[in-house]
Formats: structure tokens, C-alpha cells, sequence
């Protein structure tokens, strides 16, 4: 099982370097932390997996704002997230761009953990099968390469696919790529062991109840369990 938490614009420095020296990792699961770019150098060497939560597709160049492979490796960082559904709707994130970041990070040697899922109006409308075909379809095949479900309608929304939807989403995306799914979508720890005993699920990538390392240590024990 793997479990990883998903910062997103918050906690810095500081409160990265006393969030990894209260939390407490339970044994059996592969635990990764994504903080925010400025924060990324005062998690890495503290006992805990640390992935980017975006890279680029070049190596350098004139792209403001962005970060590359190259310099998250030199800073340590094992890997990144690519295409999360915020980076796709609030930053014109595409399958294409999706492709590009996947390969560049792990031509590089980062790991990456892939993002995918439906919007609630797109589920509505029953085209979620046609949504994670599409997706799914633009991200390459590699063994440091996991792939996250997380239904928009159910990221920060307090909303949570039941087991059996998360069941049935994961089964459609591994019979398209054949690697580890996590589920990602308001995963809280008073849900994660309904949702992670399903067969076709590997894990999850967590959003808000990451941030706190007893919410989290708590998540993390569910997947062992």
C-alpha cells in the first residue's frame, strides 16, 4: 500500500519540519509527503519519501514559475504528482501537458503518481468510463509510475466515491495500465479502511487530512490494516 499526503499552498518550512518531527510512520506502508516547492528541501532527509506536487517538461528554459526534474533531483526529491485535477481545471492542465511532465520526470528518474478522474457533470452525464479512457490513454507505461483516481466532484468537497464506485474505477484503469491506483477524494480516517480493502485499491493520495500528522498516522495505519 502506499499513501501519500498532498499539501497543496500549505504549510512552510517551518511547519514542514515540525509536522515530520511529530509524525509517527507505522511499519508496512510506503508513505510519501508532497509539499509545496518552497518547502520541499526542509522535508527531504527526514525519514519520509518527498515528491514535488508539479514538474516541467524541459530540463530548463524560459518557463516562469516552473521547476524541473533536474533541479527536484538535486534537491533530493523522489518524485512528483502530475496532472491533479486543480492543476487541470485552475491551470489548463491537458493530457497532452499531463504526457509530457509524466515522461520528463521519469526519464529524469523521479517517480510520479498520475492523476486522474471525472467531473461531477461528466459522471452525471455517464462518461466517466470515456474520461479515464481518454486519460489514462495519455500517460506512459513505467514502473516508477502509480496512477491516482480522484473524482473531482469529490476533492475537497467532503463528498467520497463509495468502495464499490472506487472499486469499479480502479478495476476500468488497470484494465488500461497495468500498476498500482490509488484513491484520491476527500479520504479521511474515519473512511480509508472502507475504501482501501477493495481489491483494486492500492492506496490513496490525501488531500486536507494529510495536513495533520495524527489524521494522517491514522490514514497511514488504515492501509496497513
Amino acid at each position: 500500500m502506499l499513501v501519500a499526503g498532498n499539501w497543496k499552498m500549505f504549510k512552510g518550512p517551518q511547519e514542514t519540519v515540525s509536522f515530520l518531527e511529530s509524525f509517527e510512520a507505522p511499519a508496512g506502508v510506503e508513505i510519501v509527503v508532497c509539499p509545496p516547492f518552497t518547502s520541499l528541501a526542509a522535508a527531504v532527509g527526514r525519514g519520509l519519501a518527498v515528491y514535488a506536487q508539479n514538474v516541467h517538461w524541459a530540463a530548463e528554459g524560459a518557463f516562469t514559475g516552473e521547476i524541473s526534474a533536474p533541479m527536484l533531483l538535486e534537491l533530493g526529491v523522489d518524485g512528483a504528482i502530475v496532472g491533479h485535477s486543480e492543476r487541470r481545471q485552475l491551470f489548463g492542465e491537458t493530457d497532452e501537458t499531463v504526457r509530457l511532465r509524466c515522461e520528463a520526470a521519469l526519464d529524469a528518474g523521479l517517480r510520479v503518481i498520475a492523476c486522474v478522474g471525472e467531473t461531477e457533470t461528466e459522471r452525471e452525464a455517464g462518461e466517466t468510463d470515456a474520461v479515464l479512457r481518454r486519460q489514462v490513454a495519455a500517460i506512459p507505461r513505467h514502473d516508477a509510475l502509480v496512477i491516482a483516481y480522484e473524482p473531482v466532484w469529490a476533492i475537497g468537497t467532503g463528498k467520497t466515491a463509495t468502495p464499490e464506485l472506487a472499486q469499479e474505477a480502479h478495476e476500468t484503469i488497470k484494465e488500461l495500465h497495468d500498476t498500482r491506483v490509488l484513491y484520491g477524494g476527500s479520504v479521511k480516517p474515519d473512511n480509508a479502511a472502507a475504501l482501501m480493502t477493495q481489491p483494486a485499491v492500492d492506496g490513496a493520495l490525501v488531500g486536507g487530512a494529510s495536513l495533520d500528522p495524527d489524521s494522517f498516522a491514522e490514514i497511514c495505519r488504515a492501509a496497513v490494516s
